[in-house]
């Protein structure tokens, strides 16, 4: 990885994201996701699944019955991942306000991303609320990543100005 730069120090109960791997996994995670915006829960869940990827803090997936899916609505956006196939995107609407596309699933992921078949993931940016074990974390740099920084990872992170090539 040409340019990148010194991982930070791993402090206890740490990963450092430049030990995760590329290509990218997913694996299941029993820490408790929260998601709570304008008041009202969108998501709870102990049964979520992470995706792992080198300079990357972790994106997390969480399973329809666990999220109120009455307020999301389906967003004609779609994207493709080298790794996870296509994502399809969902608008945010909560007392009619919207946050366009701020959640996205992948229906049909390749094999390796069996877990996270329909599963959500939602930028933690535009959200009021968004807990891992009941820590508000922080959203990944760059507008395009929807990783999730707690006291978990050790960065730096990619997303931050001069990453693009990380």
């Amino acid at each position: 990885m040409l340019g990148h730069p010194e991982p930070d120090p791993i402090g206890p109960g740490q990963e450092s994201v430049w030990d995760y791997p590329r290509p990218a996994i997913c694996e299941p995670t029993s820490r408790r996701v929260q998601i709570i915006h304008q008041g009202v829960t969108l998501a709870d869940s102990t049964n979520a699944w992470r995706t792992l990827e080198t300079s990357h803090p972790p994106t997390y997936y969480i399973p329809q019955d666990d999220i109120a899916m009455d307020h999301l609505r389906n967003h004609s956006r779609r994207t493709m991942c080298e790794w996870k196939g296509q994502a399809r995107y969902f608008d945010i609407v909560i007392c009619d306000k919207a946050i366009t596309a701020g959640a996205w699933c992948y229906s049909n992921p390749t094999p390796s991303f069996a877990g996270i078949r329909d599963h959500i993931a939602f930028y933690p940016d535009p959200l009021d609320t968004c807990l891992i074990d009941g820590e508000q974390v922080t959203p990944q740099p760059g507008q395009f990543y929807g990783g999730w920084i707690s006291q978990y990872e050790a960065g730096p992170f990619k997303g931050v100005p001069g990453s693009q090539f990380w």
